[in-house]
């Protein structure tokens, strides 16, 4: 039985995702998009691409507030 900790829908790539945003210090949206679209397939499908879109909207609302102005 595959660990929880590296679920077979992360350790199946060459990089695991935990690796990769730790690394690249990626904050916690960032993270969760590019976890949330590499598992889509394997685990959740529509739900996760949904809750990766959810995490970039995030990123538009916190740039715009950090701009101080509408951003497209």
């Amino acid at each position: 039985m595959k660990s929880k900790i590296s679920p077979q829908h992360y350790s199946k790539y060459k990089i695991e995702p935990i690796t990769f945003i730790l690394a690249n210090d990626l904050d916690f949206c960032q993270g969760n998009i590019i976890k949330y679209v590499l598992r889509y397939k394997d685990k959740n499908g529509l739900e996760d691409l949904h809750k990766a879109k959810q995490n970039i909207e995030f990123l538009i609302e916190k740039l715009r507030k950090d701009n101080g102005k509408q951003t497209s």
